[in-house]
């Protein structure tokens, strides 16, 4: 099981909170006097990736082959500290946790329809060549985006019916997502006829229909 542990800010802390003694990371408080002898490198480096002059994985591929370099132990703490202070406002907002949650809802919904999508590599992109690694995922985003946009014209009509107005409130108007897929067929022979449309939405008719 994956946990979490919280950093203390300094050694003598850990005293003040003995309840919370099985969630504190046994590492040892974060070290803000690295973090304070780094502090131009780390600007420079977030500076960096805030212009895209560089990219976050080619900085992290460069310190990975010397991790013991003190600018990337002074990365770690600091991630080290961010780590606390969110999991501290986690813990401590109902509002938080419901953000949360909602997200990895929302991630975790989205995963399953490209599973489904991808139901032919068992979800996985196969091929080892770039190019086709390209062609796969830009392939998947153009469904993806056509399946969203269908889904949200369904939505739509179906909340527009004058009777679901009394019955809707704002946590009920929050529930409906796009990133359904359970009503897709996902199998069998598809036709499509380039002379007709869905009746969804204010959609004008194909010329010729």
């Amino acid at each position: 099981m994956n946990v979490t542990k919280l950093c203390l800010p300094d050694a003598e802390f850990r005293a003040q909170i003995p309840d919370l003694a099985p969630v504190l990371s046994r590492r040892g408080p974060i070290r803000w006097d690295l973090i304070a002898q780094q502090y131009d490198q780390l600007v420079k480096y977030a500076t960096a990736i805030n212009n895209r002059t560089a990219s976050t994985e080619a900085i992290l591929r460069h310190f990975t082959r010397a991790a013991t370099h003190p600018t990337y132990q002074a990365m770690l703490e600091v991630g080290r500290a961010q780590r606390t202070v969110f999991l501290c406002r986690y813990l401590r907002s109902r509002d938080e946790q419901r953000e949360v949650n909602s997200g990895l809802d929302v991630v975790e919904s989205w995963n399953g329809a490209n599973a489904q999508i991808f139901y032919g590599k068992a979800g996985d992109i196969a091929a080892n060549r770039r190019d086709e690694q390209e062609m796969s995922v830009r392939c998947l985003h153009i469904v993806q985006a056509a399946m969203v946009y269908i889904n949200t014209l369904m939505i739509q009509d179906v909340l527009a019916e004058p009777e679901w107005a009394a019955v809707f409130g704002p946590a009920d108007y929050r529930g409906p997502t796009p990133l359904m897929w359970a009503h897709v067929a996902m199998h069998g022979e598809f036709k499509l006829n380039m002379n007709s449309s869905l009746t969804l939405g204010p959609t004008a008719p194909l010329p010729g229909a």
